[in-house]
């Protein structure tokens, strides 16, 4: 299935980390179907290590104990998530979050767990085992669950036939595969096998391949086994992750295209590293959250909220459900960046798109420290009449004739679109 759009919803990472449970979620999921879901949020995504029944913060227990069941596929802890006891899995959560309109997804590593190679658990449906499928070579550096499978051996793709089937029955909608994307090219085989595995499922599940950066001389190939992929290691509230953002879009801007999507990472905004200070808040001004907003949305990466959204402000509320905004994300094609230059001495940058529905979008950037005056002329954006545009954040009218001059705090962003 091509997924037509870039999908939007919210993940439990820069909130809670490993250490998400039950409660937390459906509260999460409550409030984006009463509040969210008429803009087109709509995926609900546990992170990392629900498998693990002692994960607290963000940070991982090397070697930890986790909840499995005898072909080696892991399970939801139940002190976490107590409606998958009796091994239910994930299935009574994923119907909860589809009874509110919404889909749901879940965070994997890439392979199979150790755990499963220390018992030598059989491979569902085969003669082979746990041990004959790994690839003991090939682990994550930083997170030491799961071994890879070796796509040579007789029962890997198998072993992930199973996992993907167990997935389908639970109702998953959307899979995070994480330990992939930038390991390329020792476990492109492995990504291939696991692609495949999952199309064959017979269920439609977006695939998000993480974390980055993405190698770009391989985007042919993450666009014919995913839907997005992480073009950035994992992207925090702090300008320079954001500022170094720009280059990083401009490079991918032409890889995106229906059911394939650059994906920029989560939004860290309102609340988060609740898992640590339950008062902790994005850090970056709103100007910065607006600059983040507008560049996700004419590029057209996935956007996913990394806030607790139980806890949001007028802000950030209005920050996420911004009509034109999400229309341009929507919308915008064939997006690009038109220049990267100093103006009156201040960094400035400048976005065009075309609108699937007639017009044309255009967002200026200051992604310098002071505050900056630009004028935007017809010729930058090799248009011959002027035109009349609104500005999406602040609905002021402009009229672009010989050039348009427009004022831009420092770290800010506007965005207009021309009918």
């Amino acid at each position: 299935m091509k997924f037509t759009t870039a999908p939007m919803g919210w993940n439990s990472w820069d909130c809670y980390g490993a250490a998400v449970d039950e409660k937390t979620v459906r509260a999460n999921a409550e409030y984006m179907a009463k509040n969210l879901k008429s803009f087109g949020w709509e995926y609900v995504v546990v992170d990392i290590q629900w498998s693990e029944p002692e994960a607290s913060t963000n940070e991982y227990h090397p070697f930890a104990d986790l909840c499995m069941d005898e072909y080696g596929r892991l399970l939801p802890a139940p002190n976490r998530f107590p409606s998958a006891e009796g091994g239910k899995g994930f299935k009574p959560l994923a119907d909860y979050v589809h009874s509110l309109g919404l889909k749901f997804g879940i965070h994997i590593m890439r392979g199979i767990p150790r755990q499963a190679v220390s018992k030598n658990c059989p491979v569902l449906g085969t003669n082979t085992t746990a041990r004959q499928v790994a690839k003991t070579a090939s682990i994550c550096f930083w997170n030491t669950d799961m071994y890879g499978l070796d796509p040579d051996r007789e029962g890997a793709r198998e072993y992930y036939d199973s996992i993907f089937a167990l997935y389908a029955s639970w109702g998953v909608d959307f899979i995070k595969c994480d330990d992939i994307c930038r390991e390329l090219p020792h476990e492109e085989k492995e990504m291939v096998m696991l692609s495949e595995s999952l199309r064959s499922c017979g269920r439609d599940m977006v695939l998000s391949l993480s974390p980055g950066p993405a190698l770009l001389e391989k985007a042919e190939l993450y666009k014919q086994v995913a839907n997005m992929w992480r073009i950035t290691d994992d992207f925090w509230d702090d300008w320079k992750l954001l500022y170094n953002m720009f280059e990083r879009a401009e490079k991918w801007s032409i890889h995106t295209g229906q059911g394939n999507y650059p994906d920029a990472d989560m939004l860290p905004v309102g609340p988060i590293r609740q898992c640590y200070d339950p008062d902790a808040v994005t850090k970056f001004t709103k100007e910065e959250q607006i600059t983040m907003m507008t560049l996700w949305a004419i590029m057209r990466s996935p956007l996913m909220i990394g806030g607790e959204m139980t806890k949001f402000d007028d802000f950030t509320y209005k920050l996420l459900t911004n009509e034109g905004i999400l229309d341009m994300h929507k919308n915008a094609r064939h997006s690009h960046q038109v220049y990267r230059r100093e103006i009156n001495g201040v960094e400035t940058v400048l976005w065009i798109a075309s609108s699937a529905n007639g017009g044309e979008y255009v967002a200026v950037f200051n992604i310098g420290d002071t505050n900056n005056t630009v004028e935007v002329s017809l010729d930058d954006l090799e248009w011959t009449e002027a035109k009349e545009a609104c500005e999406m954040w602040t609905a002021e009218k402009l009229t672009w004739c010989d050039g348009a001059k427009i004022s831009l705090p420092a770290h800010s962003a506007k965005a207009y679109y021309f009918k």
